[in-house]
């Protein structure tokens, strides 16, 4: 037991290291992309973190196999470098035991990774979806910035307001601007700029549509450079809005879906998904049995030496899940459970290379008498 534990506690300890690297990497590299639409004002800054905290079981589920690997091949690899595994196995600690110790962190790391992957991951996608619908479909002025120019999402206009009220629900000292389209066609160079007092929002009950109205101002219509501009004094004038693109993708929504819908579904694209979901924690298994005996190193050839093969194999294995998986979404496979044709080569992959020296049974000493 004394062993095991130390095993366990270092295998865990560089583990949660790596994991640790991996997942800040791949969280920055998103919350820049929030980030950047939250400054172009296609997304609250508000909603930014409880996003990011939605996404974080859907990180996991990829991350923490990779990062259960690589803590086997650091952490077992120091033993060999420190000649650790070296007295271990002149005390009759055989490369079986070793497995066996390490499967036992392998089911507990295996067991999170399903949890992830059929519960939290997809409740999370569907919150996080749910989050950036609601907000993308709030008042256009929430994401309006005072004295700042603002392009509508269509691009056809750009609009401008000097300050706003308190619930962001009015605009004072409006510029709007219609952008005319390039072409040979006079009328269609036209361009539109209406300036007036106020804006504010409002949603037509029977079609849904959004409009900017605007009270007391000035609409100028014609073309730069050209002196036939019309001139139009108003109290009200409504201007339509674009609707924001509401409609979600297909993936994220099968993403999103609970395991038991998908269960229930013989949709392949679904089922595909739902295989998925199950070979993560089985990846989590096979990966323990390939780290054992691709951890031996000889101590003078440095503890990274196989890092490199193991990381490349590491990645052949995952990327074969992903092309079977993405073959059957496409229709180049029927089958869902393909996926599961995956597995076997590199776990048997992992039994040849440990049978080499774990498996092998010690030849038995002679006898003090002479026996055989």
């Amino acid at each position: 037991m004394i062993i095991f534990r130390y095993l366990c506690r270092e295998l865990l300890y560089a583990t949660l290291a790596v994991s640790a690297v991996l997942l800040l990497m791949v969280m920055s590299g998103r919350f820049v992309k929030y980030l950047a639409s939250a400054a172009a004002g296609d997304l609250s800054a508000g909603i930014l973190f409880p996003v990011m905290g939605y996404r974080l079981p859907g990180f996991l589920e990829v991350l923490l196999p990779m990062g259960f690997f690589l803590g086997i091949l650091l952490a077992y690899g120091r033993f060999y470098i420190e000649s650790e595994m070296t007295v271990l196995h002149a005390c009759g600690f055989s490369e079986r035991r070793l497995l066996g110790y390490t499967m036992v962190p392998a089911l507990l790391m295996a067991l999170v990774v399903a949890a992830m992957s059929l519960y939290f991951a997809p409740t999370g996608i569907e919150r996080a979806s749910g989050l950036l619908t609601a907000d993308k479909s709030r008042n256009e002025f929430d994401h309006l910035v005072p004295r700042k120019f603002v392009t509508t999402e269509g691009g056809r206009a750009v609009y401008y307001a000097d300050s706003l009220s308190d619930d962001k629900s009015t605009m004072h000292d409006v510029f709007l601007a219609e952008l005319g389209a390039s072409g040979a066609d006079t009328e269609s160079d036209r361009q539109i700029v209406i300036v007036a007092s106020e804006g504010v929002q409002q949603v037509d009950p029977d079609t849904g549509l959004r409009y900017l109205v605007l009270r007391d101002g000035y609409r100028y219509e014609g073309v730069p450079g050209q002196r036939d501009y019309r001139l139009m004094e108003f109290s009200s004038y409504e201007q339509l809005l674009d609707v924001p693109s509401l409609r979600r993708k297909e993936s994220d929504r099968i993403e999103s879906a609970s395991t038991l819908e998908l269960m229930r579904s013989d949709v392949r694209e679904e089922r595909a998904n739902l295989h998925w979901r199950f070979s993560l924690p089985v990846l989590v298994l096979v990966v323990a049995v390939l780290a054992v005996p691709l951890s031996r190193t000889n101590p003078r050839q440095g503890r990274y030496v196989k890092m490199i093969p193991a990381v490349l194999l590491y990645i052949v294995y995952l990327y074969s899940l992903m092309w079977v998986r993405g073959a059957v979404e496409d229709g180049k496979l029927q089958n869902p459970a393909a996926i599961w044709l995956v597995h076997p080569p590199f776990l048997i992959l992992g039994l040849v290379l440990l049978g080499g020296r774990g498996f092998r049974r010690r030849p038995r000493r002679p006898t003090a008498g002479g026996g055989q």
